[in-house]
């Protein structure tokens, strides 16, 4: 199995996909591809929150501002599993607790070295002899196939989907055959999720996304609500509600998502806008004033 997540919308999926179904007959499961744009921490939470419910499988994921530009393209093993991708910290939140209590081998994917695919009748676009001449891309000399380098805006096709799919067809045991992999000189970058501040009375965190229902997820764990029928979120006191229906439609709470983490919700309405939320936000949680001491 290889799943797929990016934030690229569609439909620039479909163009890895056709080059994995040309290098594997794996199966092939879709993640994401609408993550905030960009947003490296948002698909590195996602990532870690999801990945740990599939079985083995090879996870290719491009999110990727720094495309063409002198980073690593990566392959970490971690347990059972294997994740390609950029090296820009998206990879290794999901890596570590897909890993457990075992170590992270992680390689870099030598591009040159690495078997491109193709595309059918070997067009990459348009020639420079079709533009000049407005003549059909097909006329003279085509000037635009596909040869060498990978394109620098899309690694996610040209690089990341190919690797993913030798890692599947190689198998785990067997990556140091892979010509194109070679060892990794230094750390990869990491993208560490952002610690809460716990105290007595008071807990400090922020909103590390928010999901298409409005949900502000916080970085704050769930017990912090235990034994609270009501809390006091950045100055405003709203009720704890176990379930999302456990206040009228309309109105705002706090709950413990599936993820085990704090969210401001609202039911049936968006939480991020009834708080006045957004990802990176500041959350302070604190017992009423007359729950306090």
């Amino acid at each position: 199995m290889i799943t797929l997540a990016s934030d690229f919308g569609t439909p620039y999926p479909a163009a890895m996909k056709g080059v994995l179904c040309r290098r594997t007959d794996a199966r092939l499961v879709d993640v994401a591809h609408d993550f905030p744009r960009q947003d490296v921490r948002a698909a590195a939470f996602w990532l870690r929150e999801v990945l740990p419910y599939f079985p083995p499988a090879v996870h290719l994921v491009v999110v990727d501002p720094g495309v063409g530009t002198d980073r690593n393209a990566l392959v970490v093993r971690a347990g059972d599993h294997a994740l390609v991708g950029p090296d820009n910290g998206v990879l290794l939140p999901a890596a570590r607790r897909l890993a457990g209590d075992g170590r992270l081998e992680t390689s870099v994917v030598d591009e040159s070295r690495l078997e491109p695919v193709e595309p059918a009748g070997g067009s990459f676009g348009p020639s420079a002899t079709a533009l000049s001449s407005g003549g059909d891309a097909g006329d003279g000399d085509n000037g635009g196939d596909r040869e060498g380098p990978a394109s620098a805006t899309f690694h996610g096709r040209d690089v990341f989907a190919p690797a993913a799919g030798d890692v599947h067809e190689a198998g785990l045991e067997a990556l140091a055959d892979l010509e194109w992999l070679a060892s990794l000189e230094s750390d990869p970058v990491d993208c560490r999720l952002p610690d809460p501040t716990l105290e007595d009375d008071r807990a400090t965190g922020e909103v590390l996304v928010v999901d298409d229902f409005g949900n502000a997820i916080t970085n704050l764990p769930g017990d912090v609500l235990a034994g609270h029928d009501r809390i006091v979120a950045n100055g405003e006191p709203v009720p704890v509600g176990e379930t999302f229906a456990a206040v009228p439609v309309g109105q705002r709470l706090a709950t413990v998502g599936s993820h085990g983490y704090v969210e401001l919700d609202v039911n049936r309405g968006r939480g991020d806008e009834a708080f006045g939320l957004e990802a990176g936000d500041r959350v302070v949680l604190e017992p009423p004033a007359d729950d306090a001491g």
